[in-house]
């Protein structure tokens, strides 16, 4: 029963992987513009998303842009993940490439590794590694609880090493709920942040999903040009999403979402289609 409740509320791609998610490790270690819960593998996912987003960021920092185009397969016991994403931000443009798979081991445990790389932009990683390892509690296997583990490694020479700590309880439709902390230590100057995020689902696959998620916390580095970074800073994140299926298997995206931090303020919206084959 638990597995079928997971796949059916799961968005598509299970875009909470972090790799596939962000090109730039954000406070809250995931995916704010379209976040979504843990989920099981199954074979019978089968997706593709194509969103767009602009961002408006205060001055001087001019605005920013992106299309990506996201796609799952799912095999028995796997479900692999790919992204694929254009970016224009502080003036440059940038590609970044993700790819995951999460395996399922037995009824009680899964896991999923993910792997992503950029362009050579300042602000995306010339590559990141993210894993982790979730476990179904209770008798009903509602509760989910997870560990994860990271590693991202900039072109301007910075690392993060991150480890996270996350619950998700699968109400009765239509709640879901979510919580979590990252612990990150960056190099060089072993800067040492938290990070926490809280997220609620509302709805029901095939119908409508309604996601908001609020994440603050600190952040060790932040490239905002070829040259400069902003070190050891708080932060804050919100978002709202909605999915809604206009057919069977097919729907649309709206998402907003505002960040804040020392330097600067960035609120943006992201449109997209998706369908489920």
């Amino acid at each position: 029963m638990y597995r079928h409740l997971a796949s059916a509320v799961a968005l598509p791609l299970i875009v909470s992987m972090p790799a596939l998610c962000t090109a730039q490790a954000p406070a809250t270690g995931g995916d704010l513009t379209v976040p979504a819960p843990p989920a099981t593998p199954d074979e019978r996912t089968r997706n593709v998303q194509v969103s767009a987003g602009a961002q408006h960021l205060s001055d001087p920092y001019g605005d920013w842009h992106d299309v990506t185009l996201r796609g799952g397969w799912g095999l028995p016991g796997h479900t692999l993940q790919g992204e694929l994403s254009a970016h224009r931000r502080f003036g440059v443009n940038g590609t970044y490439l993700g790819l995951g798979d999460t395996h399922e081991f037995n009824e009680d445990w899964y896991g999923s590794a993910t792997v992503g790389a950029g362009d050579g932009a300042f602000y995306l990683p010339d590559y990141r590694v993210d894993v982790t390892l979730n476990r179904k509690l209770l008798a009903d296997r509602r509760l989910v609880a997870t560990l994860g583990a990271g590693y991202y490694k900039a072109p301007d020479g910075h690392s993060d090493r991150s480890v996270l700590l996350g619950a998700t309880y699968y109400f009765t439709a239509p709640w879901i709920v979510e919580g979590g902390a990252r612990f990150n230590e960056s190099a060089p100057g072993s800067v040492k942040t938290r990070q926490y995020f809280m997220a609620a689902t509302w709805g029901r696959q095939k119908a409508d999903l309604v996601t908001a998620r609020v994440g603050w916390g600190g952040e060790g580095y932040l490239a905002t040009g070829p040259a400069t970074q902003l070190v050891n800073f708080r932060s804050r994140e919100a978002s709202l999403a909605w999915r809604h299926w206009i057919g069977a298997n097919t729907g649309f995206l709206l998402a907003a979402n505002r960040y804040s931090n020392p330097l600067y303020r960035r609120v943006g919206i992201t449109i997209g289609l998706f369908h489920d084959f």
